[in-house]
């Protein structure tokens, strides 16, 4: 008896344990330790050192024996000690410990489902984006059958309780093990679940119950959207089943690029080339925007990289009020091909100028150019 641990000390509780604290503690070991469950090498030997434990330890006759005489009091406890007692069956025993076992589950009841949500890509156009619109679009998704009111059997006839599960939608199988016997509950392999079977599959959806239809729903694409926003369109997705709620319909956005215009938040970007003599003498110009052409007064001595706001011709706010501004960026474009006469400008113009060469900083327009629209409208 001597190599034999003391049973509290197995069992991890106090000798002043009470009953109750005595049972919660094998419990907790042996959801731990059932050797159909636990991976753990000698499994099996700690089980039966966590039940001998507990067979002495739950009974007030045999522990009073065993808090006197030790082990000695109780020779051969553990020989006929049946862990599942108190438990009714063995499925009993693992649906109070482990919540079923080997796939083992509660009974299934069949309960409303709600359907699967649906998406819907839509490409619009810039302007489209910025001012709003409303598309149609068409899209083919799961509608209940017509003819079978989605009992998926041909009109006329019904469905019929499945003979193998008897409407349960599981099947029950006992199990043998090292322990003892056990039930093992999975899906019905015939009904899948569905505790009934159709006898006389629809003609139109082939029991299937839904059928794919097409359906044209108008979208309302609101001011402002971005690429890869939502829109959600709730109920529009596909039908539920046992009377559960349609799914929704995701529509996302990707917006096109424009051939002149670049977005940046609620303000929208312009790239506006002027030539040498507008930069240096100023001038007044005609540029685009999304709300039609406006003015704009170049003045002399601009440089590339200049900026000019064109208040409230960007974006419309998405809370309805006010827009943003467009910026337009100012690129002086040298000419590569002079005629006679521009070159004898160039040239009398260059006279006055000088030939002195000003070294560029360390860092040109073009860098503070980008660092400042990265301060203004947050980094790429």
């Amino acid at each position: 008896m001597a190599n034999k641990r003391d049973y509290y000390d197995v069992l991890g509780v106090p000798r002043t344990a009470t009953k109750e604290e005595i049972k919660k503690a094998y419990r907790r070991l042996a959801r731990q330790y059932h050797p159909d469950v636990s991976t753990e090498d000698g499994a099996d030997e700690k089980f039966k050192e966590i039940s001998e434990a507990y067979e002495v330890l739950s009974d007030e006759t045999k522990r009073t024996a065993y808090d006197r005489f030790g082990h000695a009091g109780v020779r051969g406890a553990g020989a006929g000690f049946d862990p599942f007692a108190g438990f009714g069956t063995m499925s009993d025993f693992f649906e109070e410990f482990f919540g079923g076992f080997g796939g083992a589950s509660r009974r299934r009841r069949r309960g409303p489902r709600r359907g699967a949500d649906l998406r819907y890509d839509l490409t619009i156009d810039f302007e489209e984006a910025v001012f709003g619109t409303e598309k149609e679009i068409e899209l083919v998704r799961p509608e209940i059958c017509p003819d079978c009111n989605g009992t998926g059997a041909e009109p006329g006839t019904h469905p019929e309780t499945c003979p193998e599960c008897r409407g349960t939608g599981e099947v029950r199988r006992v199990q043998q093990s090292i322990l003892g016997q056990y039930v093992n509950v999975t899906t019905c392999p015939r009904c899948n679940g569905e505790g009934e079977i159709v006898a006389t599959p629809c003609r139109t959806c082939y029991g299937q119950k839904q059928v794919q239809q097409q359906r044209t729903l108008k979208v309302k694409i609101p001011a402002g959207i971005r690429s890869e926003q939502q829109i959600r369109y709730t109920g529009e997705g596909a039908p539920g089943s046992y009377g559960g709620p349609p799914g929704n319909l995701y529509v996302f956005i990707n917006v096109r690029r424009h051939p002149l215009f670049e977005r940046r938040d609620d303000d929208i970007l312009l790239d506006l080339e002027i030539n040498v003599a507008q930069a240096a003498l100023g001038d007044e110009v005609i540029i685009p925007t999304v709300y039609g052409e406006e003015k704009l007064k170049i003045p002399p001595g601009t440089q590339s990289g200049t900026v000019f706001r064109v208040r409230g011709r960007g974006v419309p706010h998405r809370n309805g009020h006010g827009a943003g501004d467009q910026l337009v960026i100012t690129q002086v474009k040298v000419p590569t091909e002079l005629t006679a006469r521009q070159r004898e400008l160039f040239e009398e113009m260059a006279g006055t100028l000088g030939k002195e060469v000003i070294p560029q900083r360390e860092k040109g327009f073009l860098h503070e150019l980008r660092e400042a629209l990265g301060d203004m409208f947050g980094r790429p």
